[in-house]
This record gives C-alpha cells, structure tokens and sequence, in this order.
C-alpha cells in the first residue's frame, strides 16, 4: 500500500534549488517520524534529513547547510528544501515513514528524480 507520495524532483543546474515534497493520506507521522532518503546510482541507500514527530530534525552532514527539512502545520506534507546543488546530490529521492531507528522504514514508492547538472 502507497502510504507516501514523493514529488517535486527535476533537473537542476549545479547551484540551484529544488523544494521536494512527500504527502500523506493521513497524518504524517504514523510512526517515529518522517525521512529522506537517497540513493544515487550505484551506491547505497542513504538517510537525507528526518524530522521527529516532536518536529526536532536531523541532516545528514553531507547535506548540512544546504538541506532544511520541515513540516506543514497539518502534518500531511513533508519538504526538503535542497539548496546550491552539487553534482554527487543527483539521486532518487525518497521519502518514508521510520520507526524505532533511521532504518526502520515503511515501503519504498517511486521516488522522485533529482538529477543535477554540470
């Protein structure tokens, strides 16, 4: 069952910006929280940023300063918004619920494409 919905993935030149988005039919956190995930080609799946339900964040230090993850105030959209983009940010995108720890996950959907460009 598709519990998330990524969105707002495209093509982007090095240096700019992208505001992706994860909706819910529901409240958003059905468990711990909400992340973000990545995985570029040929490499592993990796956490992003998370953000609890108590709405405290975390992000990855390879994302850190560029990256802010949030919440709507209803709870039912999750956004990360990715800015100045590198080259090695290109990936799908994902977004799940996680429960006990960062690898505890719902089901994977599709994803969304964020590809960046040189």
């Amino acid at each position: 069952q598709v519990q998330v919905v990524e969105s707002g993935g495209g093509l982007v030149p090095a240096g700019g910006s992208l505001r992706l988005s994860c909706a819910v039919s529901g409240s958003t956190f059905r468990g711990n929280g909400i992340g973000w995930y990545r995985q570029a080609p040929g490499k592993e799946r990796e956490l992003v940023a998370a953000i609890s339900s108590g709405g405290t964040v975390n992000v990855a230090d390879s994302v850190k300063g560029r990256f802010t993850i949030s919440r709507d105030g209803a709870k039912n959209t999750v956004y990360l918004q990715m800015n100045t983009l590198k080259l090695e940010d290109t990936a799908v995108y994902y977004c799940n619920h996680y429960y006990s720890d960062y690898d505890d996950v719902g089901s994977w959907g599709q994803g969304t494409q964020v590809t960046v460009s040189s």
